[in-house]
């Protein structure tokens, strides 16, 4: 058994990571994409193979819980025998994924046979047409329909993610917790993060805080802060009448850098150190040239994980990539 660890010079020990396995996505949400995207060349991007080898050696290095994004992660073509690879090594305590839930309906009773035993779900609207409006492409009825196939199936927990937008969506964040409530699901809202160039909103001028959002459902429903860590960055909050946990991300109003565990590692095999800086080392290059090198590289790069993000709505997007190619 691995007594590797991994821990920056900050003394924060990396247990956590979120391996994109696409760029991919079947839906255009305007606070993750353009419109009109250029994805990567299927040769830029890291084969199936290559990425469980990446993940298997995080685990060696002591990481216990992997989390699949893109993109989408679910359209990524024969995903599920990832998926079971991954869930076969022993040393991963929690294997999870965050998906937009087009395709549950069909992909979560094999998900949860591979080990998948939580997953997140974004949802930012319940009204059909404005779920269209923000998703660009998105069918809101497929979506309530996957997050149902996920309970059918046996997913043990499930966790929806909600980006507010004053002006989009804001309204509705009553009705996104009534509904968590009601089909027992977790719910957590999230201040939009400010990566990628985007001209369809302004991201100042929509930009809803999470102490706002509180504040709101706390004249419904009465919070109590809550000592449950799922490993990522949500502040979790109880009701005393129901099973449903409400968190709140919030990159802005309440940096959480300070207890940062984890790392992101992008389709091109960029291994990104922080959300919102963009420290990074190439493991591809690694994977392709020197595989043998692929966990020296990794322990190395603790050494250029930043202490925090900086993140200011009043300037231009200092990150440039988008988060369909960050990873979610």
């Amino acid at each position: 058994m691995s007594s590797a660890r991994l821990i920056d010079r900050f003394g924060r020990e990396v247990n956590y990571v979120r391996l994109s396995v696409t760029d991919r996505c079947d839906f255009r949400c305007v606070y993750c994409m353009a419109e009109d995207m250029t994805f990567l060349p299927r040769e830029q991007i890291l084969s199936l193979e290559e990425l469980y080898d990446v993940g298997k050696a995080f685990v060696e290095l002591g990481v216990r819980k992997l989390r699949l994004t893109g993109g989408e992660p679910l359209v990524r073509r024969n995903i599920l025998e990832l998926v079971e690879k991954l869930g076969r090594l022993q040393e991963l305590h929690e294997l999870t994924l965050t998906t937009n839930g087009s395709q549950l309906v069909k992909m979560a009773p094999d998900l949860h046979k591979a080990g998948v035993k939580r997953i997140n779900v974004s949802l930012d609207s319940l009204n059909t047409d404005r779920f269209k409006e923000l998703t660009r492409t998105g069918d809101l009825q497929q979506v309530l329909a996957g997050i149902e196939a996920a309970k059918t199936a046996g997913i043990e927990r499930i966790k929806l993610n909600a980006v507010v937008l004053r002006g989009r969506n804001e309204d509705e964040v009553m009705d996104l917790v009534r509904y968590a409530r009601a089909e027992k699901l977790d719910i957590s809202f999230i201040e939009e993060m400010p990566l990628g160039a985007i001209t369809e909103h302004s991201r100042q001028l929509s930009f809803v805080s999470s102490a706002e959002l509180r504040e709101r459902i706390s004249q419904d429903y009465e919070l109590f802060p809550c000592s449950e860590n799922t490993g990522g960055p949500s502040r979790y909050y109880r009701m005393s009448d129901s099973v449903s946990r409400i968190g709140f991300i919030s990159p802005h109003s309440h940096n959480f850098c300070h207890l940062c565990n984890r790392v992101r590692v992008t389709v091109e095999g960029r291994l990104l150190l922080c959300l919102g800086n963009e420290h990074s080392v190439d493991l591809r290059e690694v994977l392709r040239g020197r595989p043998d090198q692929l966990k020296p590289a990794i322990v190395d790069a603790m050494a250029i994980k930043p202490e925090r993000h900086y993140f200011n709505l009043e300037e231009e997007a200092q990150i440039v990539r988008f988060m369909n190619m960050t990873g979610g």
